[in-house]
C-alpha cells in the first residue's frame, strides 16, 4: 500500500509542565499529530487520507482542490499527489497573484508537482455553486479530477479526524485544536467519550465557523455529534496574520518546551489556551489536551 494510504499508529501524547497554566489546576497535554505523518502531518493526513483513498478507489486521474496563497492544505494536498503519482491542481484565490513571484508556499506546491490555476475572488467565493464549479474545473482541465473542498473538510474527512477523537478517549477534560474550515473539530468532536468536550479556536475571524460544524457534521453524521464549542476572539487579524506579540509568544513557548510552533495555526491555539488558563475559564483539576495539528 501507498505511504499516502497506510494506516498510522496513534500519535504521542504528552505532558509539559508550564507554570502559567499549573497556578490554576490545569493540567497540559499535547496530542503531538504533527508528527503522525512524516510528509503529510497532523489534521492533513487525517483529512486526506479517505479522499485518497476514495480518488485511487474512483480511477480518477488526478486531485484537484482549493486554496489561498499560504494555504497548508494546498501544500498538504501537492505532497500527497507527489507520494502517489498522481498529478494535482490547485485553484488559488487571486487571479492578481498569476502575474507575480510565486511565494514560499506556492513555490512548494509548483516543486510538489502541483499545476496552479489563479482565479477571481469572486469565482472563488462562489466555488461551491455546481455551475461555477463546472467552469472552474473545465477553465482547469481538471474536468475528471477528483476535488477536495477548501481545507479538505468534507464527509470523509470528518470520519478521518474521528479517529483523532477515539485515540484521545480518556485523555483529557477538553480538547482543543485550532480551526480553518472546521473539520478537524466537527470529526474530532464526534470520536471522544461522553463527558469530554472538543474546544475549536477559529483562525479566521469573522463568527461564521458555528454553522460551517454544524453542517458538515449533518453530512457526515446526520446531525451534530460530540459536545463541542468555539473560543472566538483569538484569530489575531485574521488568516495567516502573525503579528509580533504572537510571534513573540510562540518563540517563547518553543524555548521552554522544546516544541517547534506552527504560527498560523498551533500559536494561535496555545496562545487562547493559555489566555483561558489565566482568565479562569478552566475549572482546577482540568485537564487540557491541544492538539498539534502541524509543524512550521
Amino acid at each position: 500500500m501507498n505511504d499516502a494510504l497506510r494506516p498510522r499508529p496513534a500519535s504521542p501524547l504528552v505532558e509539559v509542565v508550564d507554570e502559567r497554566f499549573a497556578v490554576h489546576g490545569v493540567r497540559l497535554l499535547l496530542k503531538r499529530d504533527d508528527l503522525v505523518h512524516p510528509q503529510l502531518p497532523g489534521n492533513k493526513w487525517r483529512k486526506l487520507a479517505p479522499n485518497l483513498r476514495a480518488a485511487v478507489d474512483g480511477g480518477r486521474p488526478a486531485l484537484l482542490t482549493f486554496g489561498g496563497a499560504y494555504s497548508n492544505h494546498l501544500r498538504a494536498t501537492a505532497a500527497a499527489g507527489r507520494l502517489l503519482g498522481l498529478p494535482t491542481v490547485g485553484v488559488v484565490r487571486g487571479e492578481e497573484l498569476a502575474g507575480r513571484p510565486l511565494n514560499d508556499s506556492l513555490a512548494r506546491c509548483a516543486a510538489d508537482g502541483m499545476r496552479l490555476h489563479f482565479v477571481s475572488r469572486q469565482d472563488y467565493r462562489r466555488k461551491a455553486e455546481p455551475e461555477v464549479l463546472a467552469r472552474l474545473l473545465d477553465e482547469a482541465a481538471a474536468a475528471e479530477a477528483y476535488v477536495i473542498p477548501e481545507g479538505g473538510s468534507n464527509a470523509l474527512a470528518l470520519r478521518g479526524c474521528r479517529e483523532l477523537g477515539r485515540e484521545l478517549r480518556g485523555m483529557g477534560d477538553v480538547v482543543a485544536v485550532a480551526c480553518g474550515t472546521g473539520g478537524t473539530l466537527a470529526g474530532l468532536a464526534a470520536g471522544l467519550a461522553p463527558g469530554q468536550r472538543a474546544l475549536g479556536v477559529p483562525v479566521l475571524a469573522g463568527g461564521f465557523l458555528g454553522a460551517e460544524i454544524r453542517s458538515l457534521q449533518a453530512a457526515a453524521f446526520g446531525g451534530r455529534a460530540g459536545d463541542w464549542t468555539l473560543a472566538e476572539g483569538f484569530a489575531h487579524g485574521g488568516y495567516a496574520r502573525v503579528p509580533a506579540e504572537l510571534d513573540d509568544f510562540a518563540a517563547d513557548f518553543e524555548s521552554r518546551h522544546g516544541l517547534p510552533v506552527e504560527r498560523i495555526y498551533v500559536a494561535k491555539l496555545l496562545w487562547a489556551l493559555t489566555a483561558l488558563a489565566e482568565s479562569g475559564t478552566f475549572a482546577r483539576g482540568t485537564t487540557l489536551t491541544a492538539v498539534i495539528t502541524g509543524r512550521p
